[in-house]
């Protein structure tokens, strides 16, 4: 098996990626890198020339971006059963709803985060459009099944949970009975919390220490 390596910081995006690490269990070695110059080091830039985490790095395989990494995953153990098959309909379902995590509904939970104007004079040019469209959206389906897949948990909720779960926390979008019911279904999931105790006990040794 290739080697897999997995750079991070446990307060970053790099969290939704360890939980997919968890779901895949298979074994992976941890760089976890400061903000700062370190993600800025030539070392680190050779591999993400954004200088941002996360990334991993499988045999010769580079991969960057939350969503990307995560299809990438799924795609290299499909064993695991996070993605649907190539050729089932739900392929298309899947599709959809990672890229819309990774495209319309953080930009509009950013654009809500940081105060950007997003109103009807550029709504349709921004490329996420209204927040309230993006959440009601969303919830139209989660109302409907209990993963986004029908019955299967897939790679897709790794990415729905957690980022409506940081949302949430954020007060960005709010806490509706049918985001909360998935976010604790997902949540409960043994490699959601085997993902979030490590990413808790990294922070902890990642902490700062005073004289």
């Amino acid at each position: 098996m290739s080697e897999l390596t997995f750079y991070t910081h446990p307060m970053s995006r790099g969290r939704v990626v360890r939980w997919m690490l968890e779901e895949v269990g298979v074994s992976y070695s941890v760089k976890a890198l400061e903000y700062g110059p370190e993600m800025k080091a030539p070392e680190y830039l050779a591999i993400n020339p954004m200088g941002k985490v996360p990334a991993i790095k499988h045999g010769n395989t580079v991969v960057t971006e939350v969503a990307a990494i995560c299809a990438y995953l799924a795609d290299q153990f499909p064993e695991k059963q996070l993605a649907p098959p190539p050729e089932s309909p739900e392929r298309g379902t899947y599709y959809r709803w990672l890229f819309f995590m990774a495209g319309p509904f953080e930009m509009a939970t950013s654009a809500k985060a940081h105060g950007w104007t997003i109103d009807d004079g550029n709504a349709l040019s921004v490329g996420c459009g209204h927040l309230e469209d993006t959440i009601n959206t969303l919830e139209s389906v989660l109302a409907q099944t209990p993963y986004i897949c029908g019955e299967q948990f897939t790679t897709a909720d790794v990415l729905v949970g957690s980022y409506l779960w940081w949302e949430m926390s954020q007060k960005n979008i709010p806490p509706n009975q049918v985001f909360q019911e998935y976010v604790a279904r997902t949540g409960s999931r043994p490699a959601a919390h085997r993902a979030n105790q490590l990413d808790d006990e990294l922070a902890q040794q990642m902490k700062p220490t005073t004289a």
